[in-house]
């Protein structure tokens, strides 16, 4: 954390951005969770958006859906994660991306 004055002349502590993410992150996870209780238990399904656009999933992870979320060469760069709220990278598509390029130049 940094350290700023306040009006008084006390020291206080101002968060990173690091921890600002966390804090959002735990947020929306919340809201999230919220928005499954909510529902009738018949139409929780544990995956979906909150906000709009963040995706999130907090069905049990299995190694096929890990899997898939982290490679796939036929996927985009940025992918919603197999477990928890926001997104991740597709390794797969990455290197896929670079073999395509090095392969034309």
């Amino acid at each position: 954390m940094t350290k700023s004055t306040t009006e008084s002349g006390t020291k206080r502590q101002q968060p990173t951005a690091k921890q600002l993410l966390k804090l959002l992150a735990m947020a929306l996870a919340a809201v999230a969770l919220i928005k499954e209780w909510r529902l009738p238990k018949e139409e929780r399904t544990w995956h979906g958006t909150v906000a709009g656009f963040v995706p999130y999933d907090f069905r049990k992870p299995t190694v096929e859906r890990i899997k898939s979320t982290l490679w796939d060469p036929d996927g985009t760069i940025v992918v919603s994660r197999p477990f928890g709220v926001g997104w991740t990278i597709n390794f797969g598509a990455i290197v896929s991306k670079l073999r395509s390029l090095s392969s034309t130049g």
